[in-house]
C-alpha cells in the first residue's frame, strides 16, 4: 500500500487523497449490503413430512418451489416468521364427499376433524342425526362422510269412514223412479301408528290403535218397482242389509232366509193362552219358533215370499209341539186373521 501511495504521490498526489476517502466507504457498503444477502433458515411441513431448508429466496412461494415442492392449484400454506428461523406449513386440499340425508357434495377440507367440517357446512350431528365415522376423525383425501336422519315416532290422524249407498226396491214407487230417504254422511276413526322415516322419507308404517268416533251413515235410495194402478204405497222398500217401513223407520238386517213356512195362532187356539213360553204377553209380533234353531229373544221381519203379506217386525217368544226346524207360528189377535193368513211361505229378515 505504502508502494502504491508514494507511486501516487510521485505523480501528483491527488489519487491519494480519492482512495482514502473511497475505502471507508466500501467498507460502510459492505456492511450494510450483508444482512440483506444472509440465508434463511426455513422449517417446512408438509404432512408427516419436516424440512430444514437454507435459501436466500425471502417469497414462501419461491420458497417451496426451490426446496421441491409442488403445489396444486387447490393447495395452499400458512407462514410463521421467527428469529432466524421461519416456518411454512403446507395445506394440501383434501376433497371429501358428503352425503347429508341423501344430498350428496364434494367438499374442499385443508385438515379439519369430520365435526370441524360439518359444524362449517352448518350440517347437525346431534338429536335424530348419525354421523357414519366418529366425529373426531381427521379428515382425509377421499373420505366419504355419510348423515342420515333416522325418526321414530308415534302418530296419531283422523280418517274419514266412507258411507254406503244402499237402494231398496220399492212398489210404492213407479218402475225408474227413485227417492232418498236418508242421506249419507261419512264417519271418523281415530288412527294412532307408529312411523318410521329415514332421511325424511317414510320407510314403514305400523298400526298401533284404531277407534271408530263416529258411525257413518248409509245413504238409502228407494228404487221404484211399481207399475201404473198397481201402487203399494204401505209396502216397505226392502234392500241390501236394510228395509225402509211405510211409516220412515229405517230397519238394519245381518241375514235373511227365504226357505221358512209359517202358520198362524192365537191366544184362543187349544192349548194357548195369553202368556208365552217366555213369560211375555202375545201380542201381534210374537213368533212361535223352534229355539234349537232360532234362539228366544231374536228380532225378525217377515214378509211372504209374494210380497202380498207383510207381517213385519217380529221377535221370538214363544213355542210349540208342532213348530219344528224352520217353521214359524205367527200371532195374530182374532181368529179370522189367523184363516186369512192359512199357511204361506216367508221370508225371515234377521235384523241386528
Amino acid at each position: 500500500m505504502s508502494a502504491f501511495l508514494k507511486e501516487v504521490s510521485r505523480k501528483g498526489g491527488k489519487p491519494v487523497r480519492v482512495a482514502v476517502l473511497v475505502l471507508p466507504l466500501l467498507v460502510l457498503l459492505g456492511a450494510v449490503c450483508l444482512p440483506a444477502f444472509a440465508q434463511t433458515t426455513y422449517v417446512i411441513t408438509d404432512g408427516d413430512q419436516v424440512k430444514v431448508y437454507s435459501t436466500f429466496m425471502t417469497d414462501p412461494a419461491s420458497v417451496l418451489d426451490q426446496a421441491g415442492y409442488t403445489l396444486a392449484p387447490e393447495d395452499a400454506y400458512t407462514t410463521q416468521p421467527g428469529d432466524g428461523v421461519s416456518e411454512i406449513t403446507v395445506m394440501r386440499n383434501q376433497s371429501v364427499t358428503v352425503d347429508n340425508c341423501g344430498k350428496t357434495m364434494q367438499v374442499n377440507t385443508y385438515g379439519e376433524t369430520v365435526e370441524q367440517l360439518l359444524s362449517r357446512l352448518d350440517i347437525p350431528t346431534n338429536g335424530c342425526y348419525e354421523v357414519s365415522v366418529p366425529l373426531n376423525t381427521p379428515t382425509s383425501d377421499g373420505l366419504q362422510v355419510q348423515v342420515k336422519c333416522l325418526v321414530e315416532r308415534e302418530q296419531v290422524r283422523l280418517e274419514a269412514i266412507p258411507y254406503t249407498t244402499r237402494y231398496c226396491q220399492y212398489p210404492g214407487l213407479l218402475e225408474g223412479e227413485q227417492k232418498v230417504v236418508v242421506e249419507g254422511e261419512d264417519g271418523q276413526k281415530r288412527i294412532v301408528e307408529y312411523v318410521t322415516t329415514l332421511n325424511y322419507e317414510e320407510q314403514s308404517r305400523t298400526l298401533v290403535d284404531e277407534t271408530v268416533l263416529r258411525q257413518p251413515v248409509d245413504k238409502i235410495v228407494m228404487v221404484g218397482t211399481g207399475k201404473e194402478g198397481k201402487l203399494k204405497p204401505d209396502a216397505p222398500a226392502i234392500g241390501d242389509g236394510v228395509i225402509v217401513l211405510a211409516d220412515g223407520e229405517i230397519l238394519t238386517y245381518s241375514s235373511y232366509d227365504d226357505g221358512f213356512h209359517a202358520t198362524a195362532y192365537t191366544h184362543t187356539d187349544a192349548g194357548c193362552n195369553m202368556i208365552t213360553a217366555t213369560g211375555t204377553k202375545v201380542h201381534k209380533g210374537t213368533v212361535a219358533v223352534d229355539p234349537r234353531l232360532i234362539p228366544y229373544g231374536t228380532r225378525m221381519f217377515v214378509v211372504t215370499n209374494t210380497g202380498s203379506v207383510v207381517y213385519g217386525k217380529a221377535t221370538a217368544e214363544d213355542c210349540g209341539g208342532g213348530i219344528k226346524g224352520k217353521q214359524l207360528d205367527l200371532y195374530y189377535p182374532t181368529t179370522r186373521e189367523c184363516f186369512q193368513f192359512g199357511v204361506r211361505n216367508i221370508t225371515v229378515y234377521f235384523l241386528d
